[in-house]
């Protein structure tokens, strides 16, 4: 509001009802401000900080007091420098100084270096030397890969009387009547979707060799592939949709349009099946609504782990649907870690409080654990620390803005509550979805580590280029 100081009024009470107002005004610009602080620095790490979320452990300590009240004990950490110290130390010990020795598996050629006939003379006694032993160094050399030239010749038998004529039948080839040999393809697909080397790129070394491939002919040899791999993605597909869990995640991917002056926003779903279907696929879809999902997950039955997009809500809502939903804790340890810089004292504690969780999982893991004894180990130690933390946010919930990194931390919590401690409920779940957000470290190719389709595009301007992957245990 506009004020004139020269002209202000006489009643208290209008006086009384500006200075409100000024107040109300200074609150909404600071919590503003906060707001745009916060973006500021998540922008800032998201683009010059490393992408890794660490904890300051002496926050951890300074705020372990909450924890201890609370009945728990803090994070276990070496104490002081002295440990610190002492573990890089045994981490060297167990890496080893200096040059590692090469892997047995790489093939070994000797050479021989031995003396001249002359120098096999003692320079004392003109005695003849003998050989004693030798000397044994390794050396790592690289040999550039080559392109070979494979005639196929197919003999041909006739009868000595002119019935018949008989040729030999060749191997069938990956693409019929065409030029390249499955290694060639192999090499051109692991190259563009696994090492990211563009084919124009691949066109230039091709060139260096002698050899002439358009990056066009690549590019339909990659279409075909595509179709070659489709009855694996198949076959994977259906093996993730048994599984009794799976993990999902989305990453947004580029893609062109030649109708738009700038590429448009895909989306490559990523579907991760459980330790008894040890498969990753991926799916892609023209944007981010709940269609892809839909769609793929139409025949499955069991429980779905995500982050909590809404495009899943409606899974959930509806039991003959059989999926029940399992949150993610690392994606609330990151909405919590986001909001130190406003709220650094439940910030940490909530920190804490997750580190004692996964140092649960840790302890399973350490320990081999089937299902059911991870479930009894969970139920003894991780539900009373979920006890707490359930505790502990709705008493701090009152205290907190709601628009806040840490209001808005606590609230995402508790609305996935239910979903968030299911994991405590059955063993074979996880406490994250940590595999699929790792399968989905996508950037401007395929990774190696699955298998995704190739999508036919809805309509003609919608062309995506063939979505094609070798996977490893193709």
């Amino acid at each position: 509001m506009a004020i004139d100081p020269h002209s202000l009024p006489e009643d208290p009470s209008a006086l009384r009802q500006m200075v409100m107002s000024l107040l109300e005004e200074v609150e909404t610009k600071d919590r503003r401000l906060r707001q745009l602080q916060h973006w500021v620095e998540q922008l800032l790490r998201a683009r010059y900080g490393p992408r890794r979320e660490r904890v300051n452990e002496n926050q951890l300590f300074l705020f372990a007091v909450a924890l201890v009240s609370a009945g728990r004990e803090a994070p276990r950490e070496p104490e002081g420098s002295a440990a610190a110290e002492k573990a890089e130390s045994d981490a060297a010990k167990r890496k080893g100084h200096g040059r590692q020795r090469l892997p047995k598996s790489l093939e070994r050629r000797r050479v021989v270096y031995d003396l001249e006939e002359a120098k096999r003379q003692c320079p004392e006694c003109r005695e003849t030397l003998k050989r004693i032993g030798e000397e044994v160094s390794e050396r790592l050399e690289y040999v550039p890969a080559s392109l070979v030239v494979i005639q196929e010749a197919c003999q041909k038998y006739a009868c000595a009387k002119g019935c018949t004529v008989v040729t030999a039948e060749k191997p069938m080839a990956p693409i019929e009547k065409g030029l390249p040999g499955a290694g060639l393809l192999a090499h051109v697909a692991v190259s563009k979707y696994g090492d990211h080397l563009p084919l124009h790129r691949q066109e230039a070394i091709f060139q260096r060799q002698g050899v002439e491939l358009p990056r066009q002919t690549m590019g339909d040899w990659m279409r075909a592939c595509a179709d070659l791999a489709g009855p694996l993605y198949e076959l994977m597909k259906q093996g993730v949709l048994g599984s009794k869990a799976i993990q999902t995640d989305d990453t947004p991917v580029p893609v062109l349009d030649p109708e738009l002056p700038h590429t448009r926003t895909g989306r490559i779903w990523t579907y991760v099946g459980d330790q008894e279907h040890p498969y990753t696929v991926y799916d892609y879809t023209p944007n981010r609504s709940r269609d892809g999902p839909e769609e793929f997950l139409k025949a499955f039955r069991g429980y779905l782990q995500a982050d909590a997009y809404s495009g899943y809500d409606h899974f959930y809502k509806e039991p003959e649907r059989g999926i029940e939903e399992v949150a993610c804790m690392a994606h609330v340890r990151r909405k919590h870690w986001e909001a130190q810089s406003s709220d650094l004292m439940r910030s940490t504690v909530m920190l804490a409080y997750i580190r004692l969780l996964y140092e649960v999982e840790r302890e399973a893991r350490e320990r081999k654990l089937d299902g059911e004894a991870r479930r009894a180990l969970r139920q003894e130690k991780s539900k009373p620390i979920l006890d707490d933390i359930h505790r502990y946010l709705e008493r701090e919930q009152p205290h907190v803005l709601l628009k806040s990194p840490g209001g808005e931390a606590i609230a995402y919590t508790l609305s996935n509550w239910k979903a968030l401690i299911r994991y405590c409920e059955d063993g074979d779940l996880e406490i994250d979805n940590n595999a699929a957000n790792a399968a989905s470290g996508i950037s401007t190719g395929m990774p190696t580590s699955g298998l995704c389709r190739a999508i036919s595009p809805p309509t003609d301007s919608e062309r995506v280029s063939a979505a094609l992957i070798v996977a490893d245990a193709a």
